[in-house]
């Protein structure tokens, strides 16, 4: 009987071995097969080594800077910032990334057309005459924030939170709501997309692609809701429905002069919360960790902070003025995004031959420019490991060298939203707290932004002179 036991106990644990596999070859001979030329995918190799697959009439293709790939006849490569080429690039993101945030009948018709486009009224929307507007409730928000999560605790972990309040902003200045237990309920399963975005895609149970693609059918299902009560309002109250981004969604056309459809803009609004929602997170709990370990840092940049708190006084709120005054915390905060960026590339496909640093980049190659390599490059950003935020005093660096939101066409129009948001909320944590690393040796993962492994958690030990 025993010898039966440990028969089947054995055959069970070679299964679940060899099952992986036996999907994963499967997965290549069909679903690969079909979206390989969809799919851009590179795997960095260790900074310095490169590694040349092929030749064309005797021409090197990549030089020490640039390290390729090839899955089939799919070809790619990683760039280390090229400054004005970025005109000869086009968007080429991952199967995963664009599965789970379309709707599997509009997604298709995306990759083929490359349909998908930021909304072309989005930078009017982000720019700074519009963001004055929104800077007072970017502060009210972190005051309240930290008031109902972090102050009646001795500790708190700072990644998740941040991450919580960029969610419920996001919410509330793109949606107009401002309902905690709703953002609550979508919160939760808008995590398990996030983790989904850049995993393999294999739609099977028990898979984060698989858990993925049911949390994006639940956040479109609860967002077409709110789509559809929004025309309402339109339709009934004219202008004085609330004016916000999703507002200005519905009322925007196609190039071709048609109207966007309701998946499109759920679409759309799930595009612009990932982005608005780890990227400043990790900005704000990097930033956090690296007051801590320089307190001169720290006390420089309390200083600043409380003399816009004295200015505002404790029943104000900031405004976009005072954004504009905290030029020394936003040189710590782009020192910050300098040794530890929140996007660490993206990529992107060569619509043309073109050539870099004297290498041929064929046609059709997918590429991913790297940030890391760039922001440590020493020609540029001398003893480029320390931290110092007077880089960033004057000029700064030169153009194309320090490119946390991309550069050129496709810059990212969200960068004053941003620092916005960034500055508001340490705004509030300053003025409040000094804080302690609860595990000073926490490792940090890559996800693809910058995670404390255990969420950077602190012990917050409050001022005797609060400022708010």
């Amino acid at each position: 009987m025993m010898d039966l036991f440990f028969s089947d106990l054995l055959y069970l644990v070679l299964f679940s071995l060899s099952l992986p596999i036996v999907i994963l070859i499967i997965y290549s001979r069909t679903g690969m097969a079909s979206h390989r030329r969809n799919i851009g995918i590179c795997f960095g190799m260790s900074r310095g080594k490169s590694c040349k697959i092929r030749e064309r009439q005797n021409e090197q293709i990549l030089p020490s800077s640039i390290q390729d790939l090839v899955i089939g006849s799919q070809h790619g490569c990683l760039l280390r910032g090229f400054g004005k080429q970025v005109s000869v690039l086009q968007r080429g993101q991952t199967r995963s990334l664009m599965v789970a945030a379309f709707f599997p009948s509009v997604f298709h018709k995306t990759l083929v057309r490359d349909n998908f486009k930021p909304p072309t009224f989005l930078p009017q929307f982000l720019k700074p005459e519009a963001l004055q507007h929104y800077v007072a409730v970017m502060d009210s928000m972190a005051g309240e924030h930290i008031k109902i999560y972090w102050s009646p605790h001795g500790e708190v972990k700072v990644f998740p939170m941040a991450k919580k309040y960029s969610f419920a902003l996001a919410f509330r200045l793109f949606m107009s709501i401002a309902d905690p237990r709703y953002v609550e309920m979508i919160y939760h399963p808008f995590q398990i997309l996030t983790q989904g975005f850049l995993s393999v895609p294999i739609d099977i149970p028990g898979t984060a692609f698989n858990r993925a693609l049911k949390a994006s059918k639940f956040i479109h299902g609860e967002l077409l809701e709110i789509i559809r009560k929004r025309k309402m309002e339109l339709e009934q109250k004219g202008k004085s429905a609330p004016r916000d981004l999703l507002s200005h969604m519905l009322s925007a056309l196609h190039e071709n002069g048609d109207v966007k459809s309701e998946m499109e803009i759920s679409t759309q609004v799930i595009c612009l919360l990932f982005a608005t929602h780890h990227t400043t997170s990790s900005v704000i709990t990097f930033i956090l960790k690296y007051l801590v370990e320089f307190p001169d840092v720290y006390s420089e940049v309390l200083k600043e902070q409380t003399n816009i708190a004295k200015c505002k006084g404790p029943e104000g709120f900031l405004k976009w003025d005072d954004i504009q005054k905290m030029k020394c915390t936003w040189n710590v905060a782009n020192e910050t995004m300098r040794l530890t960026p929140p996007v660490q590339g993206t990529f992107r496909e060569a619509i043309t031959d073109f050539t870099y640093a004297g290498f041929t980049i064929p046609k059709g190659w997918k590429m991913h420019w790297n940030v890391n390599t760039t922001h440590r490059d020493p020609k540029y950003f001398p003893n480029p490991e320390k931290f110092d935020p007077s880089r960033f005093e004057g000029k700064g660096p030169q153009p194309f060298t320090f490119v946390p939101f991309g550069g050129g066409p496709r810059m990212c129009p969200g960068r004053e939203y941003a620092r916005a948001q960034v500055l508001a909320f340490i705004h509030n944590v300053v003025t409040r707290f000094k804080w302690e690393k609860v595990d000073p040796s926490e490792k940090v993962t890559y996800n693809p932004s910058p995670i404390p492994s255990k969420g950077f958690p602190i012990h917050l030990c409050p001022l005797e002179n609060e400022f708010i």
